[in-house]
C-alpha cells in the first residue's frame, strides 16, 4: 500500500460539529447574529454581537430595540426581495461609542429564511473620513484667509495705481511707462498748515486731514478721475489717464469746485477752518510705477509742473488755471481773467480763476 493511502484525509474534510462552530463565533472578532423575519428576534448571537448591543433578556425583545435607528420597514422590503442590506449606527464598547456597519443578507437564497447579520467596526474608516473632513476644511478655511489676503493687497495696491495698470502689472509682473498727448492735473494743498500743525494736537488733525482727503477721493472717483498721491497735506489728481477721456479738463474743473465746496461747508460747521489753494493745468505727461521694493504710481512732465505752478500762485479758496485749460473750459464754465504773469520755466502765462460752472 503507498504512502498516500495512507495519508490522512485533509483539514476541511473533517466535520464541525454545533458545539464547535459555537466556539469558533463565539471568538470572531466580528460580531454575528442570525435574527427571525418578521418578529425580528435574535435567535442567535455571538459574544461580540452581545457586547455592542447588549439586550435586556426579554422573549419578545426585537433587533430594532437593541440596534438605534434601525429601519425595520426598509430592512423588511430589502430581505423580502432577496436583496442585502447596510445600515451605520453606534454601539457601545466599555462605555464609549463604537461606529459599526451592520451588513443583512438572507441565510438561503431563493426562498424566505432567516437572516444573517455581520457587524464590524469602521472606526478606522470614521477617523479617516473625520481627518478628510478636517483636512478639507482647513484648506477652505486657508483658501478663504488667502483669498482675504489676497483682497487686502488688491485694495492697497488699487490706492496707490490706476486699476488698469494694475490689471497689467497683476500679469505680467511689470509695466510699461504710458505717454498720455492730453490729460489735466490737478494739484491742492492747504494754507497755513505748517502752523496748523505746530500749534495743534496731531492725531485730532491728522484725523480730520484723513477725512477731507477721503471725501476727496470720493469727488475724483465720481467724474472719472484718478488720485495719483498726497504729499502732507498735498493731493494729486488727474483726468484723461490711463483711460483717454475727451472730458478730462472738465471733470477734473468739477471735482475742484465740489472740493471747494465740500471744504466750504465743513468750515461753516467747524472751528478750524481749512483754506485750499488749487492749481489746474492740461498738456502731455507720462505716467508709470517707479520703485522696486515700495512702489509709488507718478505723473511726470511739464504738464505736472505747470500744474505744481498754477497751485503756488493762486490764493486761499481759488482755483487758478492758464491759457491752455482756459481755452477747453471757457465755453462751460465761468472764468475770471487775472492777467499775465511770469512763469518760471514756461514764460509769460495768462491766468484765470475758475468760478463755477456755466447754466
Amino acid at each position: 500500500m503507498s504512502a498516500a493511502e495512507h495519508a490522512p484525509a485533509p483539514d476541511d474534510d473533517l466535520p464541525l460539529d454545533a458545539e464547535t462552530t459555537r466556539h469558533l463565533l463565539a471568538k470572531l472578532n466580528l460580531a454575528i447574529a442570525v435574527v427571525r423575519p418578521g418578529a425580528w428576534t435574535v435567535a442567535y448571537e455571538n459574544a461580540k454581537f452581545f457586547q455592542w448591543f447588549p439586550g435586556t433578556g426579554e422573549d419578545d425583545e426585537t433587533l430594532a430595540s437593541r440596534v438605534p435607528g434601525l429601519p425595520l420597514d426598509r430592512l423588511g422590503e430589502r430581505m423580502e426581495r432577496g436583496r442585502p442590506f447596510s445600515f451605520e449606527t453606534e454601539a457601545k464598547a466599555g462605555g464609549r461609542p463604537v461606529p459599526v456597519k451592520l451588513e443583512f443578507r438572507p441565510l438561503v437564497d431563493g426562498g424566505p429564511s432567516d437572516i444573517l447579520v455581520e457587524c464590524a467596526s469602521i472606526s478606522k474608516q470614521k477617523e479617516a473620513e473625520y481627518m478628510l473632513e478636517s483636512y478639507s476644511k482647513l484648506a477652505e478655511r486657508n483658501t478663504r484667509e488667502l483669498q482675504k489676503e489676497k483682497d487686502r493687497v488688491e485694495k492697497l495696491l488699487l490706492n496707490i495705481m490706476p486699476k488698469s495698470v494694475y490689471e497689467e502689472m497683476k500679469d505680467y509682473g511689470t509695466t510699461t511707462p504710458q505717454r498720455f498727448e492730453q490729460a489735466t492735473v490737478l494739484m491742492l494743498d492747504f494754507v497755513d498748515f505748517t502752523d496748523m500743525t505746530v500749534s495743534r494736537d496731531p492725531g485730532p488733525l491728522i484725523a480730520e486731514l484723513n477725512d477731507i482727503f477721503s471725501a476727496f477721493d470720493r469727488i475724483v472717483e465720481m467724474f472719472d478721475c484718478e488720485r495719483i498721491k498726497t504729499i502732507g497735506d498735498a493731493y494729486m489728481a488727474v483726468a484723461g489717464m490711463p483711460e483717454a477721456n475727451p472730458d478730462h479738463a472738465a471733470n477734473i474743473a468739477k471735482v475742484a469746485l465740489r472740493m471747494r465746496r465740500y471744504l466750504d461747508r465743513r468750515n461753516a460747521a467747524l472751528p478750524e477752518p481749512w483754506l485750499c489753494r488749487i492749481g489746474i493745468n492740461t498738456g502731455p505727461l507720462i505716467g508709470s510705477i517707479v520703485g522696486i521694493n515700495k512702489y509709488v504710481y507718478d505723473i511726470f512732465g511739464p504738464a505736472v509742473n505747470l500744474a505744481a505752478r498754477m497751485e503756488q500762485l493762486s490764493e486761499p479758496r481759488q482755483i487758478t488755471v492758464c491759457d491752455d485749460t482756459y481755452t477747453l473750459l471757457k465755453d462751460d464754465f465761468m472764468l475770471i481773467d487775472r492777467g499775465e504773469y511770469e512763469i518760471k520755466g514756461f514764460g509769460t502765462k495768462r491766468l484765470y480763476f475758475l468760478e463755477s460752472e456755466q447754466g
